[in-house]
């Protein structure tokens, strides 16, 4: 009988676990709380072993055909002047090889998903009852699904990971970063590249260009509370008085995210667990491990979860067996992006103008060519020796 897998979440991860189940005989459903697909994002890229997973999907090109045309990354003075240029790394520097909105890596894994996968949009699980033999849930809709796997590829904030793992078993780490991304109008000045602005008081500007006609805009600053707790009114006010003064084209950063309908505030939190599976519901992406912007690869380390996921349950009949598996494979990668340096908010978010002073220095220094291969480690994300685990498959993609 054909296995059926649930799978809640229809981002990267998710939309990965259930393209990979699906390759391995499952029958998937995915159940995703907004109404609609989501478009729209910030940029995304697929670094390391990730390629590996989306060359094995056939996608890489469907990828590289959507990239947001951004061609390297360059700091800026406050009256826009470049004052130093990060180096390329060989194609996986800051700006990488694939680099693309996460919303349109999502729509590729939307569009590759085989025609039998189900997806219900509009519905949250509101419940989850693992007897273990299989694992019911009854969404906010009032339905009830009964499959024998449930994948959790929700959000840092993940609902359906609090219904099943007690408060202990999920340490959330505020760094103390707030971010506000969104989308809003391109102007003639804007170019393709990523240009990086640093003020004090702990409060950057990113400008970053997309593929669609407009640029995608980032106000990320030091802070103490809880941003993403507030409505986004609230928030937006909060960072119109933070950044007060702070000068290059953040007035017209707020401005447009005042008018945009594609704004997402966060603030940045990890999200580290002894065990990502319990019984018959596993954790992947966000809701298990969320890195952070600030770690970097994020997008990555979805994308391979999926197939990890995919590949542990194909080669051990015992679930829990599978979930050792996972978990041993996708750890050690997983620490390696979470285990940020100490003090690296200071240093990337300098709060005197000494210390913006010693970062323009630092800058500078990276971007001399002796410095190179330290630099070039800082964006080497989602990187391993070890090859991917084997995978069974009984379906054709």
């Amino acid at each position: 009988m054909q296995q059926h897998a649930l799978v809640s979440g229809a981002s990267i991860a998710g939309l990965s676990a259930a393209w990979w189940l699906a390759r391995t005989g499952w029958r998937v459903t995915v159940v995703e709380r907004a109404p609609a697909f989501r478009d729209g994002g910030q940029n995304v890229d697929v670094r390391g072993v990730a390629k590996e997973v989306l060359d094995g999907m056939g996608l890489v090109e469907a990828v590289r055909a959507r990239n947001t045309t951004e061609t390297g990354t360059v700091l800026v003075d406050a009256d826009g002047s470049v004052r130093a240029e990060l180096p390329d790394g060989g194609g996986d520097g800051a700006t990488a090889e694939l680099e693309v909105l996460r919303g349109d890596l999502a729509h590729v894994l939307l569009d590759a998903l085989p025609s039998d996968v189900t997806i219900r949009y509009g519905e949250t699980i509101a419940d989850v009852t693992d007897d273990g033999a299989s694992v019911t849930v009854h969404t906010d809709a009032g339905t009830a699904l009964v499959a024998d796997l449930l994948v959790v590829a929700e959000g840092v904030r993940s609902s359906t990971r609090a219904l099943v793992f007690a408060d202990d078993e999920v340490e959330a780490r505020d760094l103390g970063v707030a971010m506000v991304f969104g989308t809003i109008p391109r102007e003639p000045s804007d170019d393709d590249r990523w240009r990086w602005y640093n003020a004090v008081e702990g409060r950057q500007v990113h400008l970053r260009p997309d593929p669609h006609g407009t640029t995608r805009a980032i106000l990320a600053c030091t802070n103490d509370d809880d941003l993403a707790a507030l409505p986004r009114d609230g928030a937006l006010a909060r960072m119109r008085e933070r950044y007060r003064g702070a000068g290059w084209q953040t007035e017209r950063v707020l401005d447009g995210f005042d008018a945009s309908d594609d704004v997402y505030v966060d603030q940045l939190t990890q999200i580290r667990m002894p065990r990502w599976a319990r019984g018959r519901v596993w954790l992947v992406g966000d809701a298990a491990w969320c890195v952070t912007p600030m770690g970097g690869g994020g997008a990555s380390l979805a994308l391979t979860s999926g197939y990890v996921l995919a590949a542990s349950l194909s080669t051990h009949d015992d679930t829990a067996a599978a979930a050792t598996a996972f978990d041993e494979w996708m750890r050690p990668l997983v620490s390696d992006v979470q285990d940020i340096p100490k003090g690296i908010v200071r240093f990337a978010y300098p709060q005197t103008r000494l210390g913006l002073a010693l970062r323009h220095v630092v800058d500078r220094a990276i971007t001399l060519p002796v410095f190179a291969p330290v630099t070039a480690r800082l964006t080497r994300v989602a990187e391993t020796e070890r090859p991917l685990p084997p995978l069974r498959t009984t379906a054709q993609g």
